[in-house]
């Protein structure tokens, strides 16, 4: 018989995953990581709030041409999007105030360059596009179009067995994740690690030393996936 209690861990084990969104390729095909939507979409919303002139509202991210994903190199998370390349596509309102005169096209290419600065070369996605659409004209004190963002819940888990604990002690690893049911599953010759980074750290370059080092640390030298739940750990919000 299904209790109320075991009913009610299960919807909220489901509701954290569909939080996550679309679980992102990050890197290349050999790179065996993935990032949430939901923290590459965080990640964004801090980049474009450095930005005078523009407020950031709805971001999706997907794959430009399904057809043309790659083989993964190990196992993925289930539900992963395989690697290829990825859009952007992003709305956003023009904030007026009286010392701005800015033409629309160029704030959304001063939006477009800082989006891709911070997928690309911050968090390290594969972005190929940017398709942006302004849906507001904002006064100074407007809020966003698509709101206030809702904090990003940790679920945390303690490191235990050789490669929970490897992973936990990698520079730029904040904390291992739960997520998906544990921080670190495994099937015969393989592992993934699920984990958040910490604020300095860039999240491809963290995966790819989880991986190296966990493989080296465990008996027969497994194949190594890792799963960004969430970035920047320990930055204001």
């Amino acid at each position: 018989m299904t209790t109320a209690h075991s009913s009610d861990s299960w919807t909220a084990a489901v509701r954290r995953r569909l939080d996550l969104g679309r679980l992102l390729p990050l890197g290349g095909a050999a790179d065996g990581t993935w990032l949430a939507e939901r923290a590459a979409v965080e990640e964004l919303r801090r980049a474009a709030a450095e930005m005078p002139g523009a407020v950031l509202g709805t971001v999706r991210l997907s794959p430009v041409d399904p057809a043309s994903a790659e083989e993964p190199s190990v196992p993925p998370p289930p539900s992963a999007l395989p690697p290829g390349r990825l859009r952007i596509e992003a709305e956003f309102g023009e904030r007026f105030t009286a010392m701005t005169d800015e033409p629309l096209p160029a704030v959304a290419e001063r939006l477009r360059a800082v989006l891709y600065t911070r997928a690309a070369e911050g968090l390290g996605l594969r972005v190929s596009e940017i398709d942006l659409r302004v849906t507001a004209l904002l006064g100074p004190a407007s809020e966003s179009p698509a709101g206030p963002a809702a904090p990003i819940e940790l679920q945390t888990a303690v490191p235990e067995g050789e490669p929970g604990l490897t992973a936990a002690s990698v520079p730029g690893v904040a904390c291992l994740t739960r997520t998906l049911g544990s921080a670190v599953a495994g099937t015969p010759g393989h592992v993934r690690v699920e984990l958040a980074t910490a604020a300095g750290h860039r999240p491809l370059d963290v995966a790819r030393a989880v991986r190296e080092r966990v493989a080296a640390a465990v008996p027969g030298g497994p194949s190594v996936a890792v799963l960004i739940t969430a970035t920047a750990v320990g930055a204001p919000r």
